[in-house]
């Protein structure tokens, strides 16, 4: 009898400590979450805003009792934020689909193919990642000023087209199919651009759509490079159009209106990520793994 209330008092204290753990657990997450989530919801709480109530406002209110959508409308009339997102699709879609081109004959290359040096060659590549991001933008931008690409999607997409990590990530998925399987299709004949087309891409879609959407993600938030190698407005991303509003728009007097053109650049790529975010952390644990 004393064993079994002895046994059911360690059974309620260990119940107590697991919900205690899951408590303070749930409290950081949840306070942790409040602070990441806090500056999106000012955003658009003050794209939300009439500017004479944003400016009357001493202390900063968290909530408005009038919201209007004008901002917005003068985020896409007063400057030439539409002509920005074009600008963004033409350089993501083209980028993305010239890198796709690019890294997966080459992570193939890497994980089935046979050649000399290709152990060196793959790890010259792994250690360019090593190299600075600003020692490799110099390089850029004198190799496209001396091509006389400077102002032109050429310029802008071209340093872009592949990239060593993403090589790797999916060279590390391909490994990952039985060799046997591809030297059976090479008994049957099977060339190697058939034999990826109809096997290695399909069962490696999980990783190769996360890796289309971290570039599309990549693409819409570049900002360094379009600023440096560009000063036409007529080829400003949405990144470099934001900078440009603030600077000679309304950005500086009309914050209400700023805030309304950054959320309608942040919208696409949030949806975009609430969307295939299980594809993003399937793609990513799958090229992680090996076995």
């Amino acid at each position: 009898m004393e064993k079994n209330v002895s046994f059911e008092s360690i059974e309620k204290k260990t119940q107590i400590r697991r919900i205690m753990k899951k408590t303070v657990i749930y409290f950081f997450l949840t306070v942790w979450a409040l602070m990441v989530l806090f500056p999106f919801y000012w955003m658009i709480l003050s794209s939300l805003k009439t500017y004479s109530a944003y400016n009357s406002e001493y202390i900063p209110k968290f909530y408005t009792l009038s919201p209007t959508l004008k901002n917005y409308a003068d985020a896409f009339t007063q400057v030439p934020l539409g002509k920005y997102f074009l600008n963004t699709a033409i350089f993501t879609l083209v980028t993305t689909v010239l890198m796709m081109a690019v890294i997966i004959p080459a992570a193939f290359a890497f994980s089935r193919m046979d050649f000399r040096g290709k152990d060196l060659v793959f790890t010259f590549f792994l250690a360019l990642m090593m190299i600075p991001n600003e020692l490799v933008i110099i390089t850029n931008f004198q190799t496209i000023t001396n091509l006389g690409l400077r102002n032109t999607f050429s310029g802008l997409i071209l340093p872009s087209v592949t990239s060593v990590f993403y090589i790797y990530l999916l060279k590390e998925n391909f490994a990952q199919i039985p060799e046997s399987l591809y030297k059976a299709a090479k008994v049957d004949g099977t060339s190697d651009i058939k034999y990826l087309l109809k096997v290695m891409i399909p069962i490696c879609r999980p990783t190769i759509i996360t890796i289309i959407i971290l570039k599309v993600i990549e693409c819409w938030n570049s900002y360094v490079w379009p600023r440096l190698i560009t000063d036409n407005q007529a080829y400003f991303l949405v990144s470099n159009g934001i900078q440009e509003i603030r600077e000679n728009g309304f950005g500086r007097e009309n914050i209400p209106a700023m805030m309304a053109a950054v959320v309608s650049i942040s919208v696409p790529l949030v949806i975009l990520f609430l969307v295939f975010h299980k594809k993003i952390m399937e793609g990513v644990s799958r090229g992680g793994t090996k076995g």
